[in-house]
């Protein structure tokens, strides 16, 4: 009854939210249009007014935000909202040649495909197997111990510091063992925010600091920048969680990032005007983090306008049992045909929609994706909903700019799902309980 009337209360700062985040997200496309125009995006002032109604009118999806509970479906869903509310808007500015009116109803429609699933079918599953608090403590000191060694591992294999301007000017040298590969990956976008998680929630602040110092070691091995921001993002999201509740912390940990961008970027825009300032950050956030996947939509659709699409043959397992015409992944296919944005990876709209069959059946197959992640809802149901915000921190991030299936395999999405489902409950239940007896 509390939570019902605490969902209640928070529905007007939700909606006004959420639409105050597609206007934006819309803003922050002019400013990277301004800086980055090798990436086929505009802004002509005197078109501005259907852009803006197309972004209005899709904004209303928004409002499912507002009724929906909390859950991994729901962190992920309005990520991709806001890549999606991106891209109706440079569509519009778009340089490419291809039907924006189809392309953009279709991302429309898979924005509404997915979210369906995803923010609403949140029933648990019966669990069969439940493992003992003790041995779930077992198995996170075993995680703990397999993430040190795979950092020692390819320590030996590189370790260098390098500014994040010139991490592609060494990137391309670094290479690992595939196995040691696939545990630098899923170590730290899965195993690690999940043991931080764990020891946040069960008041192990010790242990969770020694989690964070572990994954700094990630960036000078891997050169990779959501190495080199995990651990201050993880941060970010369990103190933003510790005073808002999970659906605001999801909202604001974009929102805010959004708007310190905009912000310096007015500041320092006369600098800007003559060449003699950059913004780090704007880069950072605004473009890499939250630009890059609405445009990433528009290099695809561009793509797959003149190209046969895939049929999902860029799947490993597809591609050895089928012919295909594109040999390498699509992040390279797309990079060779356009030259910008280094491999060219991108969210699974792009892919798994896309991509794989098209912009008219693209909602059929984000749909299929959104029934998915509605799968990590149910695994992760009954769990306390900051334990499931901290542990998927990373995940929202990943899904933004690779396709699900390298989410769920590479980076470890779907061991992150069994986690949740192995997770004892109880273990929660006697934390609580200590907490309730130091109260009194």
């Amino acid at each position: 009854m509390i939570d019902g009337l605490h969902l209640q209360r928070e529905r007007p700062a939700i909606v006004l939210l959420v639409f105050l985040h597609a206007a934006v997200c819309c803003v922050s496309l002019i400013c990277v249009a301004y800086l980055n125009p090798a990436y086929h995006i505009t802004f002509d002032p005197s078109r501005l007014l259907v852009p803006a109604a197309a972004v209005a009118a899709f904004a209303l999806v928004g409002l499912l935000f507002a009724f929906a509970d909390f859950s991994i479906g729901y962190f992920a869903g309005f990520y991709f909202y806001g890549m999606v509310a991106g891209y109706i808007w440079e569509n519009f500015f778009s340089e490419f040649f291809y039907n924006h009116q189809l392309s953009a109803l279709s991302a429309a429609a898979s924005a509404v495909a997915f979210l369906i699933p995803a923010l609403f079918i949140t029933s648990p599953v019966r669990r069969i197997r439940i493992m003992s608090p003790e041995a779930f403590d077992r198995l996170l000191t075993s995680m703990l111990l397999l993430s040190l060694a795979t950092v020692v591992l390819a320590a030996s294999y590189n370790f260098k510091f390098v500014s994040i301007k010139n991490i592609y000017d060494f990137r391309e040298e670094l290479t690992f063992p595939p196995v040691l590969n696939y545990l630098l990956t899923i170590t730290s976008s899965t195993l690690l925010p999940f043991l931080f998680a764990c020891y946040v929630t069960r008041g192990n602040h010790w242990r969770a600091g020694g989690v964070l110092l572990l994954l700094m070691f990630y960036y000078p091995i891997t050169l990779s920048k959501l190495t080199l921001f995990a651990p201050a993002w993880l941060l970010i999201i369990a103190a933003l969680s510790q005073v808002l509740r999970p659906r605001l912390t999801v909202i604001v940990s974009l929102l805010g990032p959004l708007v310190v961008g905009l912000l310096l970027f007015a500041l320092f825009e006369a600098q800007l005007a003559s060449y003699t300032a950059t913004i780090p950050y704007f880069e950072i956030v605004n473009f890499r983090m939250v630009a890059i996947p609405s445009i990433a939509l528009d290099f695809y659709h561009d793509f797959f306008a003149r190209h046969d699409p895939t049929y999902f043959c860029q799947l490993r397992i597809l591609k050895m049992l089928i012919p295909c015409p594109y040999r390498e992944p699509l992040s390279i296919v797309i990079f060779n045909e356009y030259g910008v944005g280094g491999n060219f990876n991108a969210s699974l709209f792009a892919t798994e929609g896309v991509a794989s069959v098209g912009p008219l059946l693209a909602p059929i197959s984000v749909f299929g994706c959104g029934l998915v992640i509605a799968l990590a809802n149910r695994l992760s149901a009954d769990l306390p909903p900051r334990f499931v915000l901290i542990s998927a921190a990373i995940l929202p991030q990943i899904l933004l700019n690779v396709p699900l299936s390298i989410t769920l395999l590479t980076h470890g999405g779907a061991f992150l799902f069994m986690l949740w489902y192995l997770t004892p409950r109880t273990m929660f239940e006697r934390q609580a309980s200590t907490q309730v007896a130091l109260a009194h």
